[in-house]
């Protein structure tokens, strides 16, 4: 199959596009109290289940509650928990994996085995089992879906600080009186930077539904913070009646993961991918 090549300027426009979409998520979400028509947690019992309208754009849920600001305020929950997250897990894997593939012996053996055990449980059971144990709530969340998302970033930090170990400027280093420490952070860390923010870019997505799929399954975000997942899950048994309260969180999702996920692909294709002028 003969293998597509794509010139430097489309990637570089597709990125930016994509750039400027998640950078719009972003702002929305940091903005979102200022744009919300109305309180989000305000609820009456003269208005539940209504349809969109002037007042209520994406219509109310079964309290009363405007759709369209709980989605607006759901967006900063949603979006920065699955960036903090990823940052966090980016951060500890790396820096495991670093310290594994530079020092080897017993500190790899105890890396490489814990990530394996991580690994021996399928990501979202044993999330949904750690945040079932310690309770509801965004903290408890995120620790669930962080305690298997380093060993991303380990293994292939590690991988990748195996394969420039030997390479001659990493001996010319060695030679020249830096450190082990030195080494990793000004020699190592910039080499392997690259794949590894393609892998984070990719992982903001999966984290959201994540974070989504505890709540939706009620032992993520409890109410009445607004997060899109315990939104899905609180509508759901009112989907003939009022479908705009489950149809609009699930677009909210549906679109956000799909600009990260392909936020996540334009960085890989701008880094792997064979380029011509």
């Amino acid at each position: 199959m003969r293998k597509r090549i794509k010139t430097r300027t489309y990637l570089r426009r597709r990125l930016a596009v994509f750039l400027v979409l998640a950078g719009i998520l972003v702002v929305i979400s940091l903005i979102a109290p200022m744009l919300c028509p109305n309180d989000p947690n305000a609820t009456s019992a003269a208005a539940m289940n209504q349809a969109p309208s002037a007042q209520y754009p994406f219509g109310t849920d079964r309290y009363g509650r405007c759709v369209c600001s709980r989605v607006l305020m759901g967006a900063r929950t949603s979006i920065f928990s699955a960036v903090a997250l990823v940052g966090l897990t980016f951060l500890a894997g790396t820096v495991l994996g670093l310290l594994a593939g530079w020092y080897g012996g017993l500190i790899d053996t105890l890396v490489m085995r814990l990530a394996d055990v991580m690994l021996a449980f399928p990501q979202m059971v044993l999330a949904i089992a750690v945040a079932g144990i310690l309770g509801g709530g965004m903290g408890n969340a995120m620790l669930a879906m962080g305690i298997t998302g380093w060993t991303l970033y380990a293994r292939l930090a590690r991988a990748q600080t195996l394969a420039l170990k030997e390479e001659p400027y990493v001996h010319a280093a060695r030679l020249s009186g830096c450190s082990g420490w030195t080494i990793m952070a000004k020699t190592l860390l910039p080499n392997i930077l690259g794949p590894m923010l393609v892998t984070a870019a990719t992982q903001i997505g999966v984290m959201m539904i994540g974070i989504a799929g505890l709540s939706f399954l009620g032992i993520g975000v409890a109410e009445p913070q607004a997060e899109w997942g315990s939104m899905i899950n609180g509508s759901r048994a009112y989907l003939q009646l009022a479908p705009w309260a489950v149809i609009a969180p699930a677009v909210a999702t549906i679109i956000t993961v799909m600009i990260f996920n392909y936020l996540g692909d334009c960085v890989r294709d701008a880094l792997d991918v064979e380029v011509v002028r």
